[in-house]
Parts: structure tokens; C-alpha cells; sequence
């Protein structure tokens, strides 16, 4: 039921990173779509997205924008001291909301200081952790800070059931809102010309320091034992892709590197097969249809928390599944050499190759919501729990 329109509202978004700032801003359209952009106020942090829809964030996202164990302790002192301003800031507004987004390093910590302070806040969670993983008494814990959590994976919603996390419900990926540029046309993928290859080694640094080698050397191997001759292409972040080109130059399969979403979505849409980085990319080729072989590695420190991870796979699609389809080579076993042989077999038709596309066709049932987009379902939810504070 909506609001009552009279009453102006002010609600802050605290974001961590650039898909954070991709989210709130368009959660943030969507709010003021069904509450009306006139009586609404935003406050909080983030990116140009969401500065582009009305927020003056308190600090560039940048300063905060940091990712993996060991580049948040060499920048700890410094997030610590913006998660205090952070906090300082929210209960002196006395918004009607804040909703915090994914980073939970930062956010989260926001939050438990935001519920401490000023109880009478509702906060809302966009992303979940991955307390299925690692860490599930972190799920339990939340209850005390987060009144809702709005999830992006369908299994979500029973994890935190049966790990006694706060109330959620699944809004959907971001990713099913832009099926239309992901998969191919008719006649833009087909089996003519030369196998057309993509190579996607990580959207942070340190992955990128990391893959590229095994990487190139495994497509060394590849050029010997394909079936018939490969095109490499390697959709690069902006603020990576001098250091892709410069290790690519070592490599003896030279990639056409592109830039930006339309060319990475074009292809995409053309690719035969895929060697990846786990992460959101693995999601992004299974909703395109693209067989792949995933791989990671990590630094000694990060190593040690292995032992703690007690989900069947880490990547994303197969946990969607339900069903480990995509070989992950982790850590040790990211060698070339097992990194070629598991690719080899998605260069033909294989019942490797088929038993992936057969298991991306269930993904459409496994991750839909009816007719709402992600972004308009996440807006409904937050004004229900924004009502339901504001009736008590």
C-alpha cells in the first residue's frame, strides 16, 4: 500500500563499490517512480550513478572502493575512520531508512553502529553476504541491524532461513533485466570461422596479476590441440586494461582486448566458449549461454581461509543450479596445463560441452520474479518496510 503522499521522506543509501553504486541508483529510480521524486530526499554514499539520480554522496566511493583480505587491512585505518563519519552522519539526519549495499566490510559495520546509536532507523540489506559459503553465524548475528534483506540469488532466502538470518526475500539479479544484450540474435553466434574464445581474468588487480599467466600460457597449450583454429578476446574493465594488454604482450596467442559494456556484450553474444575468473562473470556467461571453465587464485593469507568455506562451488551459476556443471580449478590446480584440458573438450560438441547448455537453459525458471524488474521489486520491498515503521 503506498505512503501517504503528504509526508516528505528521507532515505540513505550507504554503497561500497561501483556495482553498489550500479544498484542504488537504479533502486533509487524506482523509488521515486512509485513514492514520487518531489518528496523524496536522498543522503548517504556512493558513485556517479547514483549522484546522477540525486544523491550528494559524502565522500568519493573510491576511497572506500577496496576488495579482497589483504587490501582492506593495508587500507584499514583509513575505511575505519569512514565508517564512523558514516555512522555520525546517518543518526544526525535521522533519515526515515538507510539501506545499506553489499561491501559488507564497510556497510555493515555502518549499519551495526547506525542500530546501536539510533534503533528507530530501519535498515534494509541489499546483497546478501555469503554467509551459504563462509562465516554462517554471521547470518544470526544480522538480525540485530538488518530488518530486511533483499537477496540477488534465488537460494538465498532458505539459507538465511535455516541459518536464522533476518527476514528476506529474493528481488532478483540485475542481470535478468538485460537478457536482451546478453544473448545472441539469430545468426550471431554460429559455427563458422575460427572458435571464437573468451578470456575474462578478473575485474580487480589482483586477479589479474594472478590469471593472466596461467591464462596465456594454457591458450598456448590450446593452439596445438583445438579442433580448429581460435580467436582470443578479453573484455577488459577501463581501469585495468593497460595492465591486460601489457601481460598479454607475453603471450604467444595474441587477444583483441575491447573495452566497455556494449563491446563486451557483443562478444559475448558471439563467443563459443569462455576461460573466467570466478565472480558475477560466470552468472553473466550462463544467462548467455557460454560454456566455460572457471578458475581463482588467491594470496597465502587468503589461502588459509579456504578451510572455512563450506559451499559445494564457488561459482555463482553452479550454485544456482544447484549442480557443480562447470569445472572450477582453484588455487593449485590453476595450472595451464589442467586449465587446457578442461577447456579443450568446449571446443566441439562434447557431451561436456551440451551438459552445460542443457543446465544454462533452467537458469531463466530458477532466477525469475514474475513481472516486476529486480530493481522495482527491491523499491516495493523497501516501501513496505518503511510503511510497516512508519505505522508502529
Amino acid at each position: 500500500m503506498p505512503l501517504a503522499e503528504e509526508k516528505p521522506l528521507t532515505i540513505w543509501i550507504v554503497s561500497g563499490e561501483e556495482s553498489g553504486d550500479q544498484l542504488g541508483a537504479k533502486l533509487m529510480r524506482s523509488l521515486k517512480a512509485r513514492l514520487g521524486n518531489g518528496r523524496l530526499r536522498f543522503g548517504g554514499v556512493g558513485g556517479h550513478a547514483m549522484e546522477r539520480e540525486g544523491l550528494k554522496s559524502l565522500f568519493p566511493l573510491e576511497e572506500i572502493a577496496v576488495m579482497g583480505f589483504s587490501a582492506v587491512i593495508a587500507r584499514l585505518p583509513s575505511i575505519l575512520k569512514r565508517i564512523q563519519f558514516t555512522a555520525d552522519a546517518v543518526v544526525a539526519a535521522k533519515p526515515d531508512m538507510l539501506v545499506i549495499i553489499d561491501s559488507p566490510d564497510f556497510t555493515h559495520r555502518v549499519a551495526k553502529a547506525v542500530r546501536r546509536r539510533a534503533p528507530e532507523i530501519p535498515i534494509v540489506d541489499y546483497v546478501s553476504p555469503s554467509v551459504w559459503a563462509w562465516r554462517p553465524g554471521r547470518a544470526p548475528k544480522m538480525r540485530i541491524y538488518v530488518d530486511h534483506l533483499l537477496a540477488l540469488l534465488p537460494f538465498e532466502p532458505e539459507a538465511h532461513r535455516r541459518l536464522g538470518g533476518p527476514p528476506t526475500t529474493y528481488v532478483g539479479h540485475p542481470l535478468i533485466e538485460r537478457l536482451g544484450e546478453i544473448r545472441p540474435a539469430p545468426g550471431e553466434r554460429t559455427d563458422e570461422g575460427p572458435i571464437k574464445l573468451l578470456v575474462l581474468p578478473g575485474s580487480r588487480r589482483s586477479e589479474v596479476s594472478r590469471l593472466m599467466e596461467p591464462f596465456g600460457e594454457a591458450l598456448a597449450l590450446l593452439a596445438n590441440r583445438a579442433p580448429r583454429p581460435f580467436e582470443v578476446t578479453i573484455p577488459a574493465v577501463p581501469h585495468l586494461t593497460q595492465e591486460i594488454r601489457t601481460r598479454a604482450e607475453t603471450w604467444s596467442v595474441k587477444p583483441r582486448i575491447v573495452e566497455g559494456e556494449a563491446a563486451k556484450w557483443a562478444a559475448f553474444r558471439q563467443a563459443d566458449a569462455a576461460l573466467a575468473a570466478s565472480g558475477t562473470v560466470t552468472l553473466e556467461l550462463g544467462l548467455s549461454g557460454v560454456p566455460m571453465v572457471v578458475a581463482y587464485r588467491v594470496s597465502k593469507i587468503e589461502e588459509v581461509l579456504k578451510y572455512l568455506i563450506k559451499a559445494p562451488s564457488i561459482v555463482l551459476t553452479n550454485l544456482v543450479l544447484g549442480e557443480n556443471v562447470i569445472p572450477e580449478l582453484i588455487q593449485w590446480d590453476c595450472t595451464p596445463e589442467k586449465l587446457a584440458d578442461a577447456l579443450l573438450p568446449l571446443l566441439r560438441d562434447t557431451p561436456e560441452r551440451q551438459r552445460q547448455l542443457q543446465a544454462f537453459g533452467k537458469l531463466d525458471v530458477l532466477m525469475k520474479i514474475g513481472d516486476e524488474a529486480p530493481s522495482e521489486r527491491a523499491a516495493r520491498i523497501v516501501e513496505e518496510v518503511l510503511g510497516s515503521r512508519l505505522r508502529a
